[in-house]
């Protein structure tokens, strides 16, 4: 089992960080957790594409995590050559988003069926709305979804796999909450969605500090981490974007509150689950 962030960055873009995406690559194949922008080229570095995913899972509809689930909708579709609908699970709403990005699409899909005569369906998804529970299980590969608390974002969910004896957990954008706990027990590897208080409180702009009531500060997610004996820590999402040289003061902040691994996400990451 293996975890690959395909996208650290945040809403700003970065040139060296692709939207928020991750990777887990299980016994039974790739599934994609939230989608932002340039998921399907990172991806192709790591060996994958919109056609080999198993489903693409939403942790919440906040722009810069679905901004390239058009992309996946749409390649998965022309790169296939029979009827592929892609899987999606997602909070209430993920339904109606699909339904939104067919009707977006519906020009591009009239010129392919127009063009290519071998393709002679449409794209199409079939959508599963999660809340909480097993909501994937097939062989070793266990998935199970959780309340989130990114409010006033509402419902938010992140993600616990489990393949055999190994773990991942998905937290998504999230304060702490009993929810997440109860995902994160004991998992081999929780990745974490952080923000710097300390850097972006001095800032002072109201659109910047309104981040930090609805997002878990790096204590925050090196508390939950501890707190639910987790094994490898990693930092994703990171807002705002490090400055070269300055991942050890991310560590820092980190190990102070979690005596486990701790990792500052890079783009193309890929960490092996401990069992």
């Amino acid at each position: 089992m293996q975890v690959i962030i395909l996208g650290s960055g945040s809403p700003l873009p970065d040139p060296h960080r692709a939207g928020p995406s991750t990777l887990v690559r299980t016994s039974v194949g790739d599934f994609v957790f939230d989608c932002g922008r340039g998921v399907l080229m990172r991806a192709a570095a790591a060996g994958s594409g919109a056609g080999a995913f198993r489903a693409v899972l939403l942790t919440h509809l906040h722009s810069d995590h679905i901004t390239d689930l058009n992309d996946i909708y749409t390649s998965r579709w022309v790169t296939s050559f029979q009827s592929n609908p892609l899987p999606v699970y997602g909070p209430p709403g993920t339904a109606a988003l699909l339904e939104a990005i067919g009707t977006m699409l519906e020009p591009d899909i009239a010129y392919r069926l127009a063009h290519h005569d071998d393709l002679r369906w449409p794209p199409s998804a079939v959508v599963t709305e999660v809340t909480e529970g097993v909501i994937f299980h097939e062989g070793a590969v266990r998935i199970t979804a959780g309340p989130t608390d990114h409010a006033p974002v509402r419902p938010t969910v992140g993600y616990r796999i489990d393949d055999g004896a190994q773990s991942v957990v998905i937290a998504g954008d999230t304060v702490p909450c009993a929810g997440l706990n109860e995902l994160a027990g004991t998992a081999g590897v929780l990745v974490h969605t952080v923000v710097r208080r300390d850097l972006i409180e001095p800032i002072g702009l109201p659109r910047l500090t309104d981040v930090l009531d609805y997002h878990s500060s790096v204590a925050d997610a090196a508390q939950t981490a501890a707190r639910n004996d987790v094994r490898t820590l990693i930092l994703t999402h990171l807002v705002p974007t490090p400055a070269p040289g300055s991942e050890q003061e991310w560590l820092d902040q980190a190990t102070a509150h979690f005596s486990g691994e701790v990792m500052v996400a890079s783009d193309l990451l890929s960490v092996d689950v401990p069992a």
